[in-house]
């Protein structure tokens, strides 16, 4: 039988089957042994996956997942030489950005952006909260820097808020037909965002940490939600720093979009851009 992953918490997924039933499912501990990069799950949200039932009411277990399209990956928070995989098989990814409260470093958006481009992900740039933003001459400046980088090297970006609403419609629209992932800070509006869109999921939401000015985290695990006809969000846990992995420093300009134009005019094929002339 096969199915699809909605939800995945270590040696257990939740799994959707073709038919619409919902089953929890255990994973074959041989997808632990498998080559290549580590990772801290082997299977993923948004994974295509062949389950079979071991009869007498028992679990089902996972017996095969099925190649990938594509995968958003980080280094894992604890252990520096593993990898996390958020999700598999996106169609869009959105990076939900606040100036502040908390705020999203370019540095940060960068690392996504470029993970995604590795990995053959469409990507966008959401800034939420936007309706705030008109209030103050600084983050206006700030807002039009941001708006200049990304989408000049060639991103989307939209500004919405989900509190007031702005602009909803138009992230409805780009999302309609695809599976997309949220990713950001802890605290910048992601499942306040997919509640604002599709009201009937009631994901839980927090305020921000008067102690430390940042997000508290909401969200435990990534989960998949139907929010309407074939369109699909993959809410994840907010990430403090979204941590690049299994790339190598020569092929990193080779992920900026905007670079390949520019590295054509390098003095060395090999150009790292730090110490070499000219």
């Amino acid at each position: 039988m096969k199915g699809l992953v909605i939800k995945s918490t270590g040696s257990f997924a939740t799994v959707r089957t073709e038919k619409g039933n919902i089953l929890d499912c255990r994973l074959k501990g041989v997808f632990r042994k498998d080559g290549g990069l580590r990772t801290t799950n082997p299977v993923a949200v948004g994974d295509r996956v062949e389950i079979t039932s071991a009869g007498n009411g028992e679990t089902p277990w996972i017996t095969e997942i099925e190649d990938r399209d594509n995968y958003l990956i980080r280094k894992s928070i604890n252990l520096s030489k593993e990898a996390h995989v958020l999700a598999a098989n996106i169609d869009r990814a959105y990076v939900v950005v606040t100036l502040h409260s908390p705020r999203t470093s370019m540095g940060f958006i960068d690392r996504v952006l470029l993970t995604c481009e590795a990995y053959h992900i469409s990507a966008a740039i959401v800034i939420n909260k936007a309706d705030l933003y008109q209030e103050n001459e600084k983050d206006m400046d700030l807002l039009a820097a941001y708006i200049d980088v990304y989408e000049t090297a060639g991103y989307p970006v939209m500004l919405v808020s989900a509190a007031s609403g702005m602009n909803l419609d138009l992230l409805k629209n780009d999302m309609t037909g695809k599976i997309c992932l949220f990713t950001g800070h802890s605290g910048s509006g992601k499942s306040s965002l997919v509640n604002r869109i599709c009201p009937g999921l009631e994901l839980k939401t927090a305020g921000i940490s008067d102690a430390h000015n940042k997000g508290r985290h909401t969200t435990t695990f990534a989960e998949l939600h139907e929010v309407f006809d074939n369109t699909y969000i993959i809410d994840t846990p907010g990430v403090k720093e979204f941590g690049v992995i299994d790339m190598d420093k020569t092929e990193i300009r080779d992920y900026f979009r905007e670079f390949p134009e520019y590295a054509a005019n390098c003095k060395f094929s090999n150009c790292m851009h730090v110490n070499e002339p000219q």
